[in-house]
């Protein structure tokens, strides 16, 4: 792997010299962008719109435009000269426990690995310590011309960093629905079905899309047409398909219903 990211922990007085590595990777059948008239394939191209030439990745600069239509260009440089102290520092600001850091803020995870034989003992102490304490670290990183808030966590004994949404990056989701009238009978079976279902090993689940799209483009390849199943239609009586639920899960499971 590649390092994206160069700098040291900050913790108190402890300077671990790292490296973020990105952890994920995308997976499935890579699928191009066609002209569906002839199967000719979609370039996109960064065209300048005033000269209307294409322009090479290093000619690229990013700016800000001001109310009256003015324009700051900045570059590369610029950034780097940024008077940030985060910008090749994940600094710790403190420890909080898993529970108090919305699931709903968590980002995109990446590894970090050590930097040097010098810093092998710190990065095992915080590993072990962090390990011990059950709890996250909350940080500040700049990564990629941006100051993020990120969780430092142990994992499979080396430390993972996740970076964080900021919270005034969620969207307050308004009125998107109302409140239902329910009746304990509901609830209750409602409940009976979360027991009936409880438990999954998420290692055990894969992307079922991916098998699917196969099955789509070796059908069509062999010139045959893929059979789709129907979707089930939406349940009217609440209850009714509360209770098949749990007969279904039952059954599956191989007890009793």
């Amino acid at each position: 792997m590649r390092a994206i990211w160069s700098g040291t922990i900050s913790f108190g007085m402890v300077a671990l010299p790292c490296q973020l590595f990105t952890a994920t990777e995308e997976h499935g059948p890579g699928l191009h962008t066609v002209h569906a008239a002839c199967g000719g394939r979609i370039r996109h191209r960064r065209v300048c719109e005033l000269e209307g030439i294409e322009v090479q990745q290093t000619d690229i600069a990013r700016a800000w435009e001001a109310p009256d239509g003015r324009q700051v260009i900045l570059r590369d440089a610029d950034f780097e000269a940024l008077p940030l102290p985060t910008k090749h520092v994940i600094e710790v600001l403190g420890f909080v426990g898993t529970e108090e850091v919305d699931p709903i803020l968590y980002s995109r995870p990446y590894w970090i690995g050590a930097s040097g034989a010098g810093a092998q003992r710190p990065y095992a102490l915080m590993v072990e310590a962090l390990s011990r304490s059950g709890r996250l670290a909350i940080c500040k990183v700049a990564i990629r011309s941006r100051e993020r808030l990120a969780a430092l966590r142990p994992r499979h004994g080396m430390l993972l960093l996740q970076t964080l949404l900021w919270p005034e990056e969620l969207r307050d989701p308004g009125d998107l629905s109302s409140p239902a009238p329910l009746t304990d009978r509901e609830l209750a079976m409602a409940e009976v079905l979360m027991d009936a279902l409880a438990g999954v090993d998420i290692d055990q689940l894969h992307d079922e899309f991916t098998a699917a799209l196969n099955s789509l483009v070796d059908a069509k390849a062999s010139g045959g047409e893929l059979t789709v199943t129907p979707e089930p239609a939406p349940a009217i009586d609440l209850m009714a398909a509360l209770e098949e639920s749990v007969r279904a899960a039952k059954r599956a499971r191989g007890e009793d219903t």
